[in-house]
């Protein structure tokens, strides 16, 4: 059950529009702050006499301004909350919307779920926050999508063998002169090139360090 809530918002029109959708749920102990380093603060303060939070609904992006932070945004303080409270439900409330930022904030992060900042986004607060309180991740449809679709991906050996280099610590350029030394074919640097870019585009990965983490993660390599 969710009964404490703390919203990390720097703009006041969205931190209001939260407190609203929050008490038409019937929660009424609501906590804002426009700072990450008082979000931290109160959670840390609340941990220690025994008055914890139940959830923390925090942007990922905050305006800085003449007042020096220590945590600068969202990232951070998702980690420093965690050391704090590693039981605390986090729900990211945010406008970003790059498949692999929000993935990553599920796999390295741990957050419990992830909204919009669009139309429709104060019944989809209501849904998320409904299955958080069942003790459930909230995982938006298109991110569910991508992680289907990523379960879905099938690596051949010769891709297999790239990443594998890869993950070992060889550099992308040297990779194709071991190829041809094993007789494994193509060995050549634009083929190479061209299908670590058809993996990152089907995995929508920008970077080989992703893919290699992928990769890991997932048992493959």
């Amino acid at each position: 059950m969710i009964t404490k809530v703390l919203i990390a918002e720097d703009h006041e029109s969205a931190n209001i529009s939260v407190q609203k959708t929050l008490e038409e749920l019937s929660i009424t102990h609501i906590e804002h702050v426009y700072y990450c380093d008082d979000a931290l603060d109160r959670i840390t303060r609340a941990t220690r006499s025994d008055r914890s939070f139940d959830l923390l609904i925090t942007d990922l992006y905050f305006e800085a301004d003449e007042r020096i932070q220590t945590l600068t945004g969202g990232f951070d303080l998702i980690t420093a909350v965690r050391q704090v409270q590693p039981d605390l439900k986090i729900l990211v409330f945010s406008a970003e919307n790059k498949p692999a930022t929000i993935e990553q904030l599920y796999t390295q992060y741990e957050i419990d779920g992830y909204v919009r900042k669009a139309r429709n986004d104060a019944k989809e607060l209501k849904q998320a926050i409904g299955e958080l309180a069942q003790h459930r991740r909230y995982f938006p449809r298109h991110i569910m999508q991508l992680i289907n679709s990523k379960n879905a991906y099938e690596f051949s050996d010769y891709e297999i063998t790239i990443i594998s280099l890869l993950a070992s610590g060889m550099l992308q350029k040297d990779i194709p002169a071991y190829l041809l030394q094993n007789q494994i074919k193509p060995s050549g640097l634009s083929s190479l090139e061209k299908k670590l870019n058809q993996m990152k585009d089907a995995l929508n990965f920008t970077k080989n360090e992703q893919l290699v983490a992928f990769c890991k993660d997932k048992g493959i390599i």
